[in-house]
């Protein structure tokens, strides 16, 4: 990805030149000064969209989806149920280790047909964790590669993984049981896959009822569930 001046991160986020000054100065948005002037990285600018969704609650989400929806206003917000099919979920997953899970996960995607290479996936990911672990506090690991793997995608896809037993999965020591891997075709479509999901493992009970389910399909129906609550909010 390239580099951007003031006035194409502007156009990019859809704001002003003066508002994404103001936010560099408050060192709100990854930039550097080159010759006296602002350069931001558009691959900087991707992760650092990622990371407000990824750590957001309830009230940020509300910012970071108004922030989508200025970056990509024609995007379509495709249902996570229909991202992920009842054949890309595992209820259990057996796996007790991280290369394991990511392993587990990537195959379960490629069983959608819409991902015919689970090895270089799984490698992608592998990859992503080692650089920034997405495990949350809540137990939820949000594996995704660093970027659009194009090249073994026909469409995106999202696969789901429930273990039995919390496992160490970051090196940060809290324990995972419900994974989510997402395979997106594009980074607009993966930023608002992304933000989806952060709503739902927010969403009151949610988590707790899809620890209980006992099969793929349960697990289906409470994503579906929950999705449609969330967008009728």
């Amino acid at each position: 990805m390239e580099d951007l001046d003031v006035a194409r991160i502007a156009e990019y986020l859809h704001l002003t030149p003066p508002q994404v000054v103001k936010m560099a100065d408050r060192g709100r948005i990854p930039a550097r000064k080159v010759g006296g002037h602002y350069v931001f990285n558009e691959a900087e600018i991707h992760h650092w969209l990622e990371a407000r969704i990824g750590a957001s609650d309830s009230a940020q989400l509300d910012e970071v989806q108004e922030v989508l929806d200025r970056v990509s206003p024609t995007a379509v917000d495709r249902p996570i149920a229909e991202l992920c099919s009842v054949d890309a979920i595992a209820v259990p997953l057996n796996s007790r280790t991280r290369g394991s899970v990511i392993r587990s996960m990537s195959d379960l995607a490629a069983k959608s047909g819409l991902m015919w290479d689970a090895p270089a996936m799984a490698e992608a990911v592998s990859v992503r964790e080692q650089m920034h672990p997405t495990a949350l506090d809540c137990g939820v690991a949000l594996l995704h590669p660093r970027r659009p793997q194009t090249s073994i995608l026909a469409d995106s896809v999202v696969a789901l993984g429930i273990c039995p037993s919390p496992l160490p999965f970051a090196d940060r020591g809290q324990l995972t049981d419900v994974f989510f891997l997402i395979c997106s075709y594009d980074d607009a479509t993966h930023l608002r896959i992304l933000a989806k999901l952060s709503r739902m493992i927010v969403a009151d009970g949610f988590l707790d009822e899809l620890r209980t389910t006992e099969t793929a399909g349960e697990a289906w129906s409470c994503l579906r569930d929950c999705e449609e609550r969330i967008d009728q909010e």
